[in-house]
């Protein structure tokens, strides 16, 4: 039996039993989920382990502000660093990248626009030589290597999934606006001043409240007919040394060690990122105007406390630009994940390949489980972080089933 620790509001029992359910069912060692509506959280759930044992001694148990890397789920933060600065008048969504950053302009990448980056339509999901780990995040080679290389179709023409190459696309387009990483830039103008447990590059003196990441076998799913057929496209995908997926998600040859210290403490605005489950859900729930006064957990706000934060009831979005980042920018066949996708400007949107909570929900998963969303029809905010890595990417059976439980008690 599992011990599921934090609380739920009247009419959200559902949740804590699909969240046990994971832990007891679905494969998970360790995970924790949150849920805001309308700025109040109603599900702040974790349980299981936060690490394996080891020399004899037992493994920790994940307490209240455990914090894990959430992988793909980094992106939607990303993206919302480049959504605040054309909202402060930085930056122009429809300017080529090269107006910023002239270097990248060369090898028929003129045309590419920052909207482009956003909507996963620049032609750039792969590099000709991947980066080896230590490269990847030295802060140098990934923008390098990105300026150096020739769009693997027209740019603006179609979309496949920038897995790796998103992070140092957005990155160094931050750095050169504001001398600035990405990851610096979040944490003084959204995170600190917030309070949320969320980074893209770990402070050292935040290390000790990380969960270890492991891979862990997922449990059997019934399936038939179409989505077997579409499962096998997507597997010999993935084992094609030659494709686009294969060399998409193999920008970083071989695969980086997610639990090193340098791997954390590194801005990769693609898939480093780590945070709670209730500092992920509070920021969507921001993001669409729904925000707290504070964030207790366990007396202590969740990150850091700052000042100047958003006042209660403000949010981090205008009108026009939460229209905006959610607007459909990308969809049907997708290059590198082979399986149809809804992108807007940064956020993967609502989709067979992605149920979220309505049609109009966005947000970001993360490879093998993590994921964060908003609903604005609803007001609802959602984030699940795990540390037990599963096949998955675009939809885990995981926080599927917590999504499911929470439509059943907002209806």
């Amino acid at each position: 039996m599992v011990d599921v620790q934090g609380t739920v509001a009247d009419g959200f029992e559902p949740v804590r039993e699909a969240f046990s359910r994971n832990l007891t069912e679905r494969g998970d060692p360790g995970a924790a989920v949150a849920v805001h509506v309308r700025g109040r959280k109603v599900v702040d759930l974790w349980g299981g382990t936060r690490n394996d044992s080891a020399d004899g001694e037992p493994a920790a148990p994940w307490q209240a502000g455990t914090a894990v890397v959430v992988r793909s789920a980094t992106k939607g933060v990303a993206a919302t660093v480049l959504h605040l600065l054309h909202q402060r008048g930085r930056l122009d969504l429809d300017a080529p990248v090269g107006t910023y950053w002239p270097e990248f302009k060369a090898h028929g990448k003129e045309g590419v626009l920052v909207r482009h980056l956003l909507s996963h339509r620049a032609g750039l999901p792969v590099l000709d030589r991947p980066l080896t780990p230590a490269q990847a995040v030295d802060g140098v080679s990934g923008p390098a290597a990105i300026a150096a290389q020739r769009p693997e179709w027209e740019p603006g023409t179609a979309h496949g999934y920038h897995a790796q190459t998103y992070g140092w696309l957005l990155g160094e387009l931050v750095m050169r606006m504001t001398g600035r990483s990405i990851g610096r830039w979040f944490a003084e103008e959204v995170a600190r001043p917030h309070g949320l447990g969320l980074w893209m590059g770990l402070p050292h003196g935040e290390q000790h409240r990380v969960a270890t990441l492991r891979d862990v076998a997922a449990p059997p799913q019934p399936a038939a007919g179409l989505r077997v057929r579409a499962k096998s496209d997507v597997l010999d995908a993935y084992r094609d040394p030659d494709s686009l997926t294969r060399r998409a998600f193999g920008a970083i040859d071989p695969l980086p060690d997610e639990n090193a210290p340098d791997y954390r403490a590194a801005a990769l605005a693609a898939s480093g990122g780590i945070a709670t489950a209730r500092s992920l859900s509070r920021f969507y729930a921001a993001l669409i105007g729904h925000v707290e006064a504070e964030e207790p957990a366990g007396g202590a706000t969740d990150g850091e406390p700052g000042t100047g934060g958003l006042p209660p009831g403000r949010s981090l979005f205008t009108a026009a630009t939460l229209m905006q980042a959610r607007s459909q920018e990308s969809h049907g066949p997708d290059r590198v994940l082979v399986v149809g996708t809804r992108f807007g400007l940064g956020y993967m949107l609502h989709s067979p390949a992605s149920p979220m909570l309505g049609p109009g929900s966005f947000g970001h998963p993360g490879r093998g489980g993590s994921l964060a969303l908003a609903d604005p029809e609803s007001a609802t905010a959602f984030a699940y972080v795990t540390r037990g890595t599963q096949s998955s990417v675009t939809s885990d059976p995981r926080p599927q089933a917590l999504l499911r439980a929470v439509k059943a008690c907002t209806r």
